[in-house]
């Protein structure tokens, strides 16, 4: 397969993994991340569902994952904001980027599942009202994080209100705010506030064309709230099998997967690919022999060599 660069944010690519946090066998996820991280991924992530029991609670397993691993940067995939409140949301996150020496990101959702969370003791909020809300929490996370402003932080929004707060602490470095999001309100939201995007292909109603639908309505909202289109980096959960023959899109050789990814990443600037998987084989795979190949592809599609 091959494509002419059509997008491109000019971002170093990323691969990480998508794991399952879940708590049986008890130590499963982290040692899916420690595979990871030997692999010489950039990034794992765990899903944030406080309302399963099945699951570690996301927020214990990334510091818990921090303190196993030693290079891999860490997020959840994606926050679940309704029963996470934001200004205690932002110091454990500045805690955990401190404690891993900058290796935190902060991937963050609106909510979704509306009966679980209340069942949690969250609220219940329209998709309207959870937009919102979630603009309101950037807000006063990045408050938090701004430690050298001396004043005291003071946000009355229709959601979320902080009175005062002390700010602090920074994190060790400036932490990615990482938006799951799909549809057009949610996504004007991400280029005004956030620092990526980050969907999941099969929640892609028409695929990945819902890509150039998506970055068209980003980069018109950060160019209109006087940001740079490239400030709004852009992953995709992604999901596949390696297979003798192909099958399909990320069903076959690793060969087939390279020349998929490299597509997609010229095609529609997507430079953060996160594969789910719970398998440490399959894992290796990707990091050995489908992550390197694609960067380079990249890199002399970028310089325009032959790849």
């Amino acid at each position: 397969m091959s494509t002419g660069t059509t997008t491109d944010y000019g971002h170093d690519l990323l691969f990480g993994t998508f794991v399952s946090p879940t708590n049986q066998p008890v130590h499963h996820a982290v040692e899916q991340a420690v595979v990871a991280d030997r692999a010489g991924l950039d990034l794992v992530t765990f899903q944030d569902h406080p309302y399963l029991p099945t699951f570690h609670d996301t927020s214990t397993l990334l510091a818990y994952t921090a303190a196993r691993t030693e290079r891999i940067r860490l997020s959840a995939n994606v926050t679940n904001l309704p029963l996470r409140p934001p200004a205690v949301l932002a110091r454990s996150i500045a805690s955990l980027d401190l404690l891993s020496g900058g290796r935190a990101e902060l991937g963050i959702g609106a909510g979704g599942f509306w009966d679980p969370i209340v069942s949690m003791g969250g609220p219940r909020r329209t998709p309207g009202e959870s937009i919102d809300a979630l603009e309101e929490a950037i807000a006063i996370i990045r408050g938090i994080w701004d430690a050298g402003d001396r004043s005291r932080l003071s946000i009355k929004g229709d959601f979320y209100q902080v009175e005062g707060a002390k700010r602090g602490p920074a994190p060790a470095h400036a932490v990615g705010i990482w938006v799951g999001a799909y549809k057009p309100r949610i996504l004007r939201m991400v280029g005004r506030a956030a620092d990526g995007w980050l969907p999941s292909i099969q929640y892609l109603g028409n695929g990945l064309a819902d890509l150039t639908t998506g970055n068209r309505l980003i980069d018109e909202a950060a160019v209109s709230a006087g940001r740079k289109p490239s400030d709004v980096r852009r992953f995709l959960n992604i999901g596949g099998r390696f297979t003798a023959r192909g099958a399909g899109f990320l069903q076959g050789p690793p060969k087939q997967w390279v020349e998929e990814l490299t597509a997609v990443a010229l095609t529609y600037g997507t430079s953060g690919f996160i594969l789910a998987s719970d398998d440490a084989t399959t894992t290796r795979t990707y990091a050995a022999e489908v992550a390197p190949a694609v960067r380079q592809a990249v890199a002399a599609a970028r310089a325009g060599r032959p790849s």
